[in-house]
């Protein structure tokens, strides 16, 4: 029951970060846009190109903040890394062991009997 609740969680992240994906590369779009008005901001010495880019910049900025709820979105893409690594860990979640292999379970209980 564990395991497909967490299965059922992973379903939900994954809606949620795809529904998010447009939102989320418009954002990174604004950001390195943000980084590259900033950049040429500081190699220009004149003053009309300098008002120029802090115009464009706050263009850009406006553009940037109408995405940030794409934020959602990475955390959604975060908890599906955490699902993901808790699946392939095999701790908290599915912790059955449903092998077919006789003798791993014989091994197991073998090694359990040879504990005391």
């Amino acid at each position: 029951m564990k395991q497909f609740l967490w299965f059922i969680a992973g379903l939900v992240a994954l809606a949620v970060l795809v529904a998010n994906l447009g939102p989320m590369i418009m954002l990174a779009a604004g950001v390195w846009l943000l980084y590259v008005i900033f950049k040429q901001f500081m190699k220009t010495d004149s003053t009309a190109k300098k008002i120029l880019w802090v115009i464009l910049g706050f263009v850009v900025l406006s553009f940037t903040v109408s995405n940030i709820y794409a934020v959602v979105g990475v955390a959604a893409a975060y908890v599906l890394y955490i699902i993901y690594k808790k699946w392939r860990r095999n701790d908290g979640i599915g912790t059955e062991e449903t092998q077919d292999d006789p003798f791993v379970n014989f091994e197991k209980q073998w090694a359990e009997l040879n504990k005391y």
